[in-house]
């Protein structure tokens, strides 16, 4: 191509397009809408007497609203990693060919999931009623050992919340391992069985990392509701947790609302260092999965564009 053809070809080109923002004016007058309902709001909110904000700021880092988020952080902690363990072994009984295992599985989800939490925790509460005491051993006989379940029930009515939340809990963590274990293609366990993985290695090496993308997500979910449904627990009952802590206080000051409001906060940061967390290790399982090319991508992609044109040419 002569230098005359270069300069043809330059002038018909077309010119380059110039690029005008689309202006969106209705979200600037929405934008504004809110702002102004919500200065409304804080307004409203911080002259009205009826929210004691001098018993909020009294009560916020009290030491015994301090020890109910500690209670708190502990059951959620707790009976999350009961749950995690327990949901994942009903996930694989769940999933398994033996009928036996995936039915007790089934009916395990069943139960668990279809009543609620709440009846849960006041049956795990009752447990010292419903069985007095048991006998381990040769029913009657000499060796047998009683164990008085009544006295036990009230002695350790914090670890009966950790177990009625994670027995609740491991129902749904069933579920969502199980959904992410059937995202995984089946040509990934059978090629690592082919290459002379056992079962719990292909599980572990290749199933599990790469489900994780699909597990996480709903898992950081469940994390943060498990934080605000221990605010059930006292139907076991165990009232040394947030919630029950601010109940305690109110009861005594006749001041709900600034203590549900002292409550709502510890809740709502609690919370918020969670949802961080749960972005990052989000981040930390997509690595990989990304839609864009890296730099390196991108150059070995134009050099096998290039090599295509010149074994055309």
């Amino acid at each position: 191509m002569t230098a005359e053809d270069t300069r043809d070809t330059q002038a018909a080109s077309p010119a380059p397009i110039k690029a005008v923002p689309l202006k969106h004016p209705g979200q600037w007058v929405a934008a504004v809408v809110v702002l102004v309902l919500a200065g409304l709001f804080v307004y409203g909110a911080a002259t009205n007497s009826a929210y004691h904000w001098d018993t909020f700021g009294k009560y916020l880092f009290e030491q015994r609203i301090l020890s109910g988020v500690a209670y708190t952080l502990a059951l959620t902690v707790l009976s999350m990693a009961i749950g995690v363990v327990l949901g994942v072994l009903l996930a694989v009984m769940r999933m398994s060919s033996n009928k036996v295992l995936s039915w007790t599985a089934w009916v395990y989800l069943w139960i668990f999931r279809g009543t609620p939490v709440f009846v849960q925790l006041t049956l795990w509460g009752l447990v010292g009623s419903i069985y007095k005491t048991v006998n381990i051993g040769v029913p009657f006989g000499p060796t047998a050992v009683q164990i008085d379940i009544q006295e036990l029930s009230l002695k350790y009515v914090f670890f009966l919340a950790v177990i009625g939340l994670a027995l609740n809990e491991a129902a749904y963590m069933a579920e969502i391992v199980r959904a992410g274990i059937s995202s995984v293609g089946e040509g990934q366990m059978e090629a690592s069985i082919a290459l002379g993985m056992s079962w719990w290695q292909t599980m572990r090496r290749t199933v599990l990392p790469q489900a994780m993308r699909v597990i996480i997500p709903p898992t950081g979910n469940e994390v943060i509701s498990m934080l605000k449904t221990t605010s059930l627990v006292t139907a076991v009952p165990f009232s040394l947790e947030l919630f029950g802590r601010q109940a305690d206080i109110s009861g005594v000051n006749f001041q709900p609302i600034p203590m549900l409001l002292v409550a709502s906060t510890w809740y709502l940061v609690v919370t918020s260092i969670l949802m961080v967390g749960q972005f990052y290790i989000e981040k930390h399982y997509e690595r990989g999965s990304s839609r864009e090319l890296s730099e390196g991508q991108l150059k070995a992609l134009a050099a096998a564009n290039k090599t295509i044109v010149e074994e055309g040419k």
